[in-house]
């Protein structure tokens, strides 16, 4: 057996202090000796840079500078890593323990540049609210042609890919995350997992009615992108659109409410390590 993979896990943060330590907490139980984790912050005027310092031993590298949005932390951060598999986990957000294991298992069993898979829906108390599915068949054209997005804190990457697509779009300031995830699968291997490995923190301050606008016209423009760059016909995109559209509605209305199981609601997050929830 080779030498074990490497992870780069990243966190932009922007004035969360209320919620860093635990986010930081839950990356460092998961690393292992040669993985990497960087803390990117955008010059916060609350209490995260004394945070930030407290855990800096176990920290790869963190910095403090004012940047352009969260898609430029996040890619100062995979700029200063050089390990083999990456993924990024927001200030809020937590990895179950034993998720970073589990990527790296099945990113070097599987064949695949990309998996993602399931995650918790948390309160501020780091209760469990419901599970969320992250299940579908061809990301890529449910992305392409649905608009749908994958649970980006379940997501985890191949280097290799990341690099062919030049990394994230620093230009976008609300939907990087789709835009990255949709060029990676428009060129890469991708496979859902039936694992959940973290979870999304409901709290205050997340982006209102204009930020989901905002979130919406991005997503828009990167997806016709992509479709002009990959020369699909006006009538082929409408057919398409139309199915996949449908096909995604159909899912959020219908699947997602039989998947996202409250049987877990009001248990604590530390009582649930990464593996397969039904």
């Amino acid at each position: 057996m080779g030498a074990m993979r490497t992870f780069a896990v990243v966190t932009p943060n922007f004035n969360m202090g209320q919620y860093l330590a635990r986010t930081i907490e839950s990356v460092i139980r998961n690393l292992r000796p040669g993985d990497q984790y960087f803390v990117i912050d955008g010059g916060s005027t609350d209490n995260s840079v004394e945070i930030i310092r407290s855990y800096e031993k176990h920290l790869t590298g963190w910095v403090s500078e004012p940047d352009k949005g969260y898609a430029d932390a996040i890619a100062k951060g995979f700029q200063r890593s050089s390990s083999e598999y990456m993924c990024w986990i927001n200030c809020g957000d937590l990895l179950l323990d034993g998720a970073i294991d589990e990527a790296r298992r099945y990113l070097t069993e599987s064949g695949a540049d990309m998996i993602f898979g399931d995650d918790f829906y948390i309160d501020e108390a780091d209760q469990v609210i419901s599970r969320s599915s992250g299940r579908v068949g061809l990301l890529r054209n449910m992305m392409l042609f649905g608009g749908w997005t994958p649970l980006q804190d379940a997501c985890f990457w191949k280097r290799s890919l990341y690099e062919s697509i030049r990394g994230v779009d620093t230009r976008l300031k609300y939907a990087a995350d789709y835009d990255l995830f949709l060029r990676m699968s428009v060129v890469g291997v991708c496979k859902y997992v039936p694992v959940v490995f973290s979870t999304y923190r409901k709290h205050e301050g997340q982006k209102g009615v204009q930020g989901r606008l905002a979130y919406k016209r991005e997503r828009y423009y990167s997806r016709d992108m992509e479709l002009t760059k990959n020369g699909y016909s006006w009538f082929r995109r409408k057919l398409l659109t139309a199915y996949y559209g449908t096909l995604a509605r159909l899912r959020a209305r219908v699947w997602v409410k039989l998947i996202n199981s409250k049987k877990m609601a009001g248990a604590h997050v530390l009582q649930l390590p990464c593996r397969p929830y039904t």
